[in-house]
């Protein structure tokens, strides 16, 4: 009997800007393999992509980088934690790899990093992968905008934050939504926790909520930036996400229409439990885009 093939995935660092980046790189079979860029979201990191990465990464070049204050990722003393920090550091990553031309994976926190990417090197864009990753007003949630109208300064405002930075707080973000809950493993989110309680991330997390409101000002600059360049587009989302509802989802088709659009019956973190779907989806993209 023959066993579908399972990827040989390399574990490595790359120092940008004083930054040691973590990430993890398959190693396919073939060296013109397409190859996708996976951007991480909260409170995760490139852990989250094991196993896509396990079950695309033989045919596909598959990146997952670990931003500053995420994961095995280690930023000197005194780094700035914003989310156009995020994409300088994850800029300098891709041209310290020497990617030119990617389909991008955006998911959650990748959004804002991965778009702010797309608007100031378009030519490295070949296709876009969106997983709950918003760039629309009707893509917030109440809670979500409530969280993100926070200040600092605020009384209240940072204990609410580091309320979602607790073990109930990091494993309600896997489990809200889901049908099946049993169908997701406990490693993700103990993952996510035992990194978010080593020294110093917790303040980062907080100065990067803060920062959130960034993004949701960028909203019709990425937008135009679809109009424009209309990059081939996946979106597989999660209907039940908390955050971002599927009315985000629904919104990219209004400025990409040829985008291919597939809801699961899931939430935020889609890919935990619906990876058999849609890893697929994410296959046959490829192989259309051919980056």
């Amino acid at each position: 009997m023959s066993l579908p093939p399972i990827a040989r995935t390399a574990h490595r660092h790359l120092d940008v800007d004083g930054v040691r980046v973590f990430y993890r790189e398959s190693l396919p079979d073939r060296p013109d393999a397409p190859t996708l860029l996976l951007l991480h979201g909260f409170p995760s990191a490139s852990h989250q992509f094991r196993r896509l990465i396990d079950v695309l990464g033989s045919r596909y070049r598959l990146i997952a980088p670990d931003y500053p204050g995420f994961g095995h990722t280690r930023a000197p003393d005194g780094f700035t934690y914003s989310f156009d920090r995020l994409a300088d550091v994850t800029e300098g990553f891709v041209e310290r790899l020497g990617l030119t031309r990617f389909v991008m994976y955006v998911f959650d926190f990748g959004a804002p990093v991965g778009f702010r990417l797309a608007e100031r090197r378009p030519e490295w864009i070949a296709g876009l992968v969106v997983q709950n990753g918003n760039a629309y007003e009707e893509g917030l949630s109440q809670g979500a905008r409530d969280f993100i109208a926070l200040r600092p300064g605020t009384p209240g405002a940072e204990r609410t934050i580091r309320e979602l930075l607790t073990p109930e707080g990091t494993r309600g973000q896997y489990e809200t939504g889901v049908a099946d809950p049993g169908l997701l493993s406990p490693d993700g989110w103990t993952l996510d926790q035992h990194f978010l309680d080593l020294p110093g991330r917790k303040e980062a997390q907080v100065e990067l909520a803060f920062d959130y409101h960034s993004n949701v000002a960028r909203y019709g600059r990425w937008q135009e930036w679809l109009r424009t360049h209309r990059p081939p587009t996946l979106i597989t989302w999660g209907a039940n996400d908390p955050f971002f509802p599927e009315p985000g989802a629904r919104a990219y088709l209004r400025d990409v229409p040829d985008a291919e659009l597939h809801l699961f019956d899931t939430g935020h973190f889609a890919l935990e439990d619906h990876l058999p779907r849609i890893a697929p989806l994410i296959a046959a993209f490829l192989d259309r885009v051919r980056p």
